[in-house]
């Protein structure tokens, strides 16, 4: 008996339905069309219009109300001098208030006794003028502010800024992009993302050390900031014509 040939008719009718199949569904290159990645990026610098300073008192005595009406007094003059040089109180508040007690030591017992108190009180200030910030820490210097801690500067406008350096680094990214196009012989389409990236940093940020008295006037550089944007721009591309 001969054998059957339907495996024949079975193999044939498999690559006429994956012949179908291929007929049907689309390219996958169609899904994903063609396209190159760049990074653009853009700096703008600006000079600071906004410094904020942190300024304290700190005493000790033998008891904790000696230390703390000494303390509370020797800020209250701190305050009325920053009135006095034209700081409007909203523009200084307290940022740290603190009261702790102070220990000995005895050699024979070991023990730690307490030998008195240190009150301190903290004030933070900005200053809207950046050019009197030299001034305004030799008035808080000279009214008993005996700790200057850290002076800050920054930009207040720095959205509108930004949206300059985004506008710049998007183009920065369509030069790149047509460099690539044109070394490859292809034409850039539109950008089918954009991906941002990007940080304010500051190129001078002074600190102060502890100031129990200002033999001089102080000097302070305010310095720039520079607003950093960086972006991934992923473009289309296509044949050239």
């Amino acid at each position: 008996m001969r054998p059957m040939k339907k495996p024949a008719v079975l193999v044939t009718s498999l690559a006429a339905a994956f012949a179908a199949a291929l007929l049907t569904t689309p390219a996958l290159a169609d899904d994903f069309p063609s396209a190159i990645t760049v990074s653009g990026e853009a700096n703008i610098s600006a000079a600071p219009d906004l410094a904020q300073i942190d300024a304290g008192v700190a005493n000790d005595a033998k008891s904790a109300k000696e230390a703390s009406d000494t303390n509370n007094a020797a800020m209250g003059k701190v305050l009325l001098a920053l009135k006095g040089a034209g700081i409007p109180e909203k523009d200084y508040q307290t940022s740290r208030l603190s009261l702790q007690p102070q220990y000995g030591q005895n050699k024979s017992t070991g023990a730690s006794p307490v030998v008195g108190f240190r009150a301190s009180n903290r004030v933070t200030v900005k200053i809207r003028d950046v050019t009197k910030v030299a001034a305004v820490i030799d008035t808080l210097v000279g009214a008993g502010a005996n700790d200057i801690g850290n002076i800050s500067f920054e930009v207040t406008q720095a959205s509108k800024l930004l949206d300059d350096a985004r506008e710049q680094a998007v183009a920065d990214a369509r030069r790149k992009a047509e460099i690539y196009a044109k070394a490859t012989g292809v034409t850039l389409g539109a950008p089918l993302s954009v991906t941002e990236g990007g940080q304010i940093g500051m190129l001078l940020k002074p600190r102060m050390a502890t100031a129990p008295m200002a033999a001089a006037p102080v000097s302070i550089s305010p310095g720039e900031e520079t607003l950093s944007v960086s972006v991934a721009v992923r473009w289309a591309i296509k044949p050239a014509q």
